[in-house]
């Protein structure tokens, strides 16, 4: 069997912690292939080295002295080689960041060095290879993930190496420089090794023991979810779930091969098991809830808007032509409804509105703000009669207003919009309907 680990921030924010994940590492020879986050915060008030880094860089890009920012960096770094006893120096390392800050070497590159230098630093410690991502994971000419060419590059390496570290977060363009992927993009880069690895499992190490059916700050102790499919979590993550990036289901997905969260300061915990397709029933009809607030919806209305053809797609190409994408549409025979992101919406609002006037001379066009949406997800919902009823009736129950509802074909989630004051209650009036 080969396993493929990641270590999150939280477990790599100190040398204590490093000593903890490597015990992990250690516990298993099947975990052959470690990726690595920047280290994280060490407690409540600390700050975040990748956050150190871009605030280091954007006085470095303006001109501005640097050096007491960048000696605080080096001194994360230094206190836990000197915590792990490690006769590892770092200061041609970095001598080269510095310089290259110094010569605008661009904040993708800054933001990867926190990986970048995790990586040296447990390598040495386990006596396992450094793998740099730079040589072997890439992007294209236009910043999209390159999954065949990363394959071409990685796979060989792997297969050649018995045990290795990779840092995650980063890659390289075309043209040799770094690009990195979104922030938590590590779990990406950790998905990708267990893919080219041909891993049997890709365990994601970090401070919790997997996913809960529902946000803990808003929900007292939700109950946790032990196992989920792809595309449960799919729904999940990209409506708040914060647990795993969205992005890092799909590089093991094509692959069949499973995730496991794992919390790296309580590793007898069984975390939750993310796999394909499951034959187990699930433990309740809901797998889970999760949502965002900060959206908009533009109403549109048009008498026998539905026999006009060709409208719907006017509406999304007045989108597309200012690189907006839309969330939801749900419509009626007169009247369409697209839910997009308030904060990517509002600079280009008048924009859009004009060009869907001009494309489709609505008799009515007026945009409503502080929408919330709230997903409420479960493969047990498709066999079970009354799951929405159930929802509304909650929500009712709960003196909330239903602004939006969506469901997809696959019965596999409801989307629920509400006013963002009322989404913390509706949130917890649907977990309770389920659960109690």
């Amino acid at each position: 069997m080969i396993k493929t680990v990641k270590f999150g921030g939280s477990s790599l924010a100190s040398a204590e912690q490093f000593k903890k994940a490597a015990d992990i590492v250690k516990s298993d020879p099947d975990r052959r292939f470690v990726v690595v986050s920047a280290p994280g915060k060490r407690s409540a008030d600390d700050i975040k080295v990748t956050d150190m880094l871009y605030d280091c860089y954007k006085k470095a890009a303006r001109g501005l002295d640097f050096n007491e920012d960048f000696k605080k960096i080096e001194a994360r770094f230094e206190e836990i080689i000197t915590g792990l006893n490690l006769e590892l120096s770092l200061k041609s390392e970095f001598e080269n960041i510095k310089d290259a800050f110094a010569h605008r070497a661009g904040s993708d590159f800054a933001a990867s060095r926190g990986e970048y230098l995790n990586g040296l630093i447990f390598a040495a410690f386990l006596g396992f290879e450094f793998i740099d991502p730079a040589t072997c994971i890439f992007f294209n000419e236009n910043g999209v993930f390159d999954m065949k060419a990363t394959d071409e590059a990685l796979k060989p390496l792997l297969k050649n190496a018995q045990n290795a570290v990779i840092p995650g977060f980063y890659g390289a363009m075309p043209n040799f420089t770094i690009k990195t992927f979104s922030r938590g993009g590590s779990d990406v880069t950790g998905s990708i090794a267990a893919r080219a690895s041909e891993s049997d499992v890709y365990e994601n190490w970090t401070d919790v023991s997997g996913f809960l059916a529902a946000d803990p700050r808003i929900v007292k102790n939700p109950e946790p979810i032990a196992e989920i499919t792809y595309k449960e979590l799919r729904e999940l993550s990209y409506m708040g779930a914060t647990v795993l990036h969205e992005d890092a289901i799909f590089p093991v997905r094509t692959a069949g091969i499973p995730i496991n969260i794992k919390n790296t300061n309580k590793p007898s915990d069984c975390g939750t098991m993310i796999v394909p397709e499951t034959t187990n029933p699930p433990k309740m009809i809901i797998t889970g809830i999760a949502g965002k607030k900060g959206f908009s919806v533009i109403n549109i209305e048009k008498d026998m808007m539905n026999s006009e053809i060709g409208f719907g797609r006017n509406v999304l190409r007045s989108l597309e032509k200012s690189g907006l994408s839309f969330e939801h549409m749900p419509s009626g025979i007169d009247t369409m409804s697209v839910i997009v992101n308030s904060e990517a919406f509002k600079p280009k609002q008048s924009q859009i509105l004009e060009e869907i006037c001009h494309r489709c001379n609505p008799d009515y066009i007026y945009v409503e703000d502080n929408l919330a949406l709230i997903a409420v997800v479960g493969r047990g919902m498709k066999s079970v009669r009354g799951t929405a009823g159930r929802i509304f009736s909650a929500l009712a129950h709960a003196r909330v207003n239903i602004k939006m509802i969506d469901q997809g074909s696959s019965e596999l989630s409801i989307i629920i919009g509400v006013n963002n004051e009322d989404f913390e209650n509706s949130v917890r009036a649907i977990y309770e309907m389920f659960t109690l």
